[in-house]
């Protein structure tokens, strides 16, 4: 697999562009979002890529961060009858940060906004994808810095996660009992939560 392309930009339209690399030119299908950071035209560019095999061709498709390649790979692969095209056009009609929000809020309307994607296929993706990007929004909350009880609230979350609860009974399960004592540590939060939860 091609995993990214280091060269130089030789052409570059909102939807695709050209990478130069040793004498090789790609074709590489981008959504929006990557077009608006890219170089001026003859620039060195770094692109992350994610190659898809068909039966009828190979596509390349570029990321200027690894953020929008991981959701462009999630879509693609754990949600039902979304294709690369679909992927691009969620990538091109909203942020990640949006994406991710509008996932875990169940908001099946800023979803079905997106140009290409219908209700149906909005709310497949909220159904497909919520405990996995509710996993991940719950990683970087507890990377970002918050307080020391909310930290603890969401270690002790992503420890349910892992014994295979639903993130919204985890999530449901710890605030109950962070409602009645602040004060213990991660580990009893969790106890506390299993025996609620059994």
């Amino acid at each position: 697999m091609i995993s990214f392309l280091d060269g130089e930009l030789v052409e570059a339209l909102p939807t695709q562009i050209v990478i130069s690399v040793h004498g090789v030119g790609y074709l590489v299908q981008i959504p929006l979002s990557s077009f608006d950071h890219l170089p001026q035209i003859g620039a060195r560019l770094k692109l992350l890529t994610q190659l898809v095999v068909r039966e009828d061709a190979h596509l390349l498709f570029g990321f200027v961060t690894p953020a929008e390649r991981d959701l462009f790979r999630l879509l693609v692969q754990h949600v039902t009858g979304v294709g690369p095209k679909i992927a691009l056009a969620v990538l091109s009609g909203m942020s990640v940060g949006q994406f991710k929000a509008a996932v875990v809020n169940g908001d099946i309307a800023a979803l079905s906004k997106i140009s290409g994607l219908g209700k149906k296929t909005a709310e497949r993706i909220v159904l497909e994808l919520k405990d996995k990007v509710g996993v991940a929004a719950a990683w970087e909350h507890a990377a970002s810095g918050q307080n020391d009880q909310l930290a603890k609230a969401n270690d002790a979350v992503l420890a349910l996660l892992s014994l295979g609860f639903k993130q919204v009974e985890a999530q449901r399960a710890v605030r109950e009992i962070l409602s009645r004592e602040k004060a213990m540590d991660t580990e009893e939060l969790v106890r506390r939560a299993l025996k609620l939860l059994a």
